[in-house]
């Protein structure tokens, strides 16, 4: 029901790309999640999803379980026919929102327990409650709870959080059932390679079915991100999948590409989507300049987008400027567009062995172009 090959590999840097196969379709790899928080992608719906070129989407277990609930969407036939959505389904486990909340969260050995952001309640989060949710939601990959801390953190902290979360990890694995969904164990340890690779070979000895690499792009420096990526890939079993949580710009997904990671997630082609910055390859688009507001050209002649097949920069302009929704919804569409074509370049280039020369011709290109090309 699910396995995970590789079929290619880079002979030149530790890119590879492969297939993994799940209950809900086969995810071909480097692959991109869209983010759907709260079981949609903000302002898109799975026909249009489906157009960008998406093959599986990321839902969020803190945020669903607040609302609807997840036995509302169990009753209502589990996480795929609530959205509509038919491809495999990747929950988070809500860990994440210990860093984002943790002004009103509170972490002990058992779990985490927080105030609900909508109406003040208390709800706690064990790694056992983590995984019950997600088997009521219904989704096909699951991820342990763990303890996400910011960037820096005392050593100390860093150390404490990691280790809480190979713990977490491993009552997780046990109290996981469903044989229709996997569960992804998540590598943290902060900026200590020491401590990424003590945790990737005690969550490794575990037998996941795939691993994640968690507690990054928390606000450290690029470069910081590479080097435990640097330290951490090479201790990740070659035959499971590796999920990069939470990343990135372009840049970061093709340099963590190399380095031999297969999936991720991020919410910067819809959140820029809705500001109005139209991702190209010649650089980036502001849409409310001024220079667009008379321009006939789509985005991007290249792209196969709605708004690039059928509307002008000039129209793009003019829906954000008079606040009409159409216009977060057609960029956002785009740039989701964008981040799939740019990973089935990269997917191409890995099976024809020249993932390298894509890189760096893809980093000349984009360290050329203006801010705003126009």
């Amino acid at each position: 029901m699910f396995a995970f090959h590789v079929q290619h590999q880079d002979p030149q840097s530790a890119a590879r790309c492969g297939v993994f196969v799940t209950p809900h379709g086969s995810v071909l790899t480097p692959a991109f999640m869209p983010v759907g928080t709260q079981g949609t992608v903000k302002g898109v719906n799975v026909d249009l999803l489906k157009t960008t070129g998406a093959q599986i989407v990321l839902a969020n277990t803190y945020h669903l379980t607040l609302r609807p609930g997840e036995d509302i969407v169990h009753q209502l036939g589990g996480l795929h026919a609530f959205t509509g959505w038919q491809g495999p389904i990747l929950t988070d486990s809500g860990g994440f929102q210990i860093f984002s909340l943790a002004r009103i969260t509170k972490v002990n050995e058992q779990g985490a327990i927080f105030r609900s952001h909508i109406d003040g309640r208390l709800i706690e989060l064990s790694p056992e409650r983590a995984i019950d949710i997600q088997q009521t939601l219904g989704s096909d990959i699951a991820m342990v709870l763990d303890h996400v801390v910011a960037l820096p953190s005392p050593p100390e902290a860093v150390r404490d959080a990691c280790d809480r979360s190979v713990r977490w990890a491993a009552r997780c694995l046990e109290h996981a059932r469903s044989d229709r969904q996997v569960l992804f164990a998540i590598v943290q340890g902060g900026l200590d390679p020491d401590l990424r690779i003590a945790c990737a070979r005690q969550l490794v000895s575990m037998g996941f079915p795939g691993y994640a690499i968690g507690g990054l792009s928390v606000g450290e420096p690029p470069a910081d991100m590479y080097r435990m990526l640097d330290v951490t890939c090479p201790e990740l079993p070659e035959d499971r999948p590796r999920y990069l949580m939470g990343v990135g710009t372009p840049v970061d997904l093709l340099e963590a590409i190399r380095r031999g990671v297969d999936m991720f997630d991020c919410v910067i082609p819809t959140r820029n989507g809705r500001n109005a910055l139209a991702l190209t390859d010649n650089g980036p688009l502001k849409m409310r300049n001024l220079k667009h507001q008379a321009d006939p050209r789509p985005i991007d002649a290249n792209c196969p987008c709605p708004a690039c097949r059928h509307h002008s920069r000039g129209y793009l302009r003019h829906l954000f400027m008079a606040g009409e929704m159409l216009g977060p919804i057609l960029v956002s569409v785009h740039n989701l567009t964008f981040y799939q074509q740019l990973i089935g370049e990269a997917r191409q280039a890995i099976q024809q062995a020249r993932f390298d020369d894509f890189f760096c011709e893809k980093l000349q290109r984009w360290q050329s172009s203006p801010e705003d090309h126009g």
